[in-house]
């Protein structure tokens, strides 16, 4: 490898580094980070995607300059934006510069974006290079792109089990399979997700809170799912002022006499089956990427089976539960060969005191 070649990827991988600083503050946008050198390729600005309504990391960088960019080069890991939103289009702000070469390096996936910025930048003269560190920064934005090509969210399903396989006894208790240790591992593992769901059952059962615990603000919303509507009055997730709270429900079996007991403050929307892809069509249209799926067995199948799960963490403990009857993660797929069972890929393994933190993906 050239040594001009290495220091584009060094630049590249900055913007890159930038861009992982806004990780769980960015959606409904992707993470970017931004790279300006001068015309004899010494740094002269960066920048990086903070927020939602925020500047962009190219618009960030241009303000943070040290002197002229004219004739120099620009690094973003994500095309540039060429329409008008909350901000104005980036690649004016790069041709009024005088920036003579751009590296980016991946497209949008959005459509109002998607090669046009490309475009605009090589119609204005500039020379572009696209597809720089594409691995790394598709990695970074996964969940971004994977709700634009798809619709929905990236979903990532969690449970905590014994080393037997069993997430609760028979009279559905489980407080607590995993230690401390791991319970709070939970909790930043929530602040990277804009939404957190779960199953009516898993409310009346558990009361559960599902927050950060004050790791993220605002908190991921708190969605739950139910095809009967038959939801306590009473409920920790009721208390709108730690986090928002969302009831989705099945309309074709909820009987909708039971929204009276849910508070005003809870937003509700209804669909038209209990189908998990409805629930992260909508998340996806609210503008999350990536949502944490924290059900019991029956939603949690039934979203592996509907392609709304891209990830799945596992905290086994070194405990048995035993008993036939005791609950399992998951439920039945009726698989009949051992070709039909479903594999995982790039799975990473963690100590946490001693219990095991499993990281698996689906394929592709």
């Amino acid at each position: 490898m050239s040594e001009k070649n290495v220091s584009h990827i060094k630049w590249m991988k900055r913007a890159i580094f930038l861009a992982s600083l806004g990780k769980n503050t960015t959606s409904p946008n992707p993470r970017v980070g931004a790279v300006i050198l001068d015309k004899n390729g010494n740094l002269i600005s960066e920048g990086f995607h903070h927020k939602a309504g925020m500047p962009h990391a190219e618009a960030m960088a241009f303000n943070n300059l040290k002197k002229d960019a004219k004739e120099g080069s620009l690094y973003v890991n994500l095309e540039p934006c060429c329409h008008h939103g909350t901000t104005p289009p980036c690649v004016d702000k790069v041709i009024t510069s005088g920036i003579k070469k751009v590296f980016i390096s991946i497209e949008d996936p959005d459509k109002r974006v998607s090669g046009k910025g490309i475009k605009v930048l090589r119609e204005a003269g500039i020379k572009v290079h696209l597809g720089l560190c594409k691995k790394e920064s598709l990695d970074l934005n996964k969940a971004f792109f994977h709700r634009n090509l798809t619709k929905k969210a990236f979903g990532v399903l969690k449970w905590a089990m014994s080393i037997d396989g069993r997430i609760a006894l028979k009279n559905g208790k489980s407080k607590w399979i995993t230690n401390e240790k791991s319970r709070s591992l939970v909790h930043s593992f929530r602040a990277e997700f804009d939404s957190i769901i779960i199953g009516g059952n898993t409310l009346r059962k558990d009361n559960p809170i599902l927050t950060t615990r004050g790791l993220k603000n605002p908190e991921p919303l708190r969605v739950v799912f139910t095809k009967s509507l038959d939801l306590p009055s009473k409920s920790n997730l009721w208390n709108c002022n730690k986090a928002k709270t969302l009831v989705i429900y099945d309309s074709s079996s909820a009987n909708e006499r039971y929204l009276s007991r849910i508070p005003k403050c809870v937003e509700v929307e209804k669909v038209s089956s209990d189908n998990p892809e409805l629930i992260s069509k909508i998340l996806a249209k609210r503008g999350c990427n990536k949502v944490l799926w924290e059900c019991g067995p029956k939603l949690a199948t039934a979203a592996i089976k509907s392609n709304c799960i891209q990830e799945i963490i596992t905290l086994i403990a070194p405990k048995i539960l035993g008993g036939e009857n005791s609950m399992n993660p998951l439920g039945d797929f009726e698989f009949k060969e051992m070709n039909e069972i479903i594999k995982l890929n790039d799975s990473h393994f963690n100590l946490i005191g001693n219990d095991i933190c499993v990281k698996s993906s689906f394929k592709n």
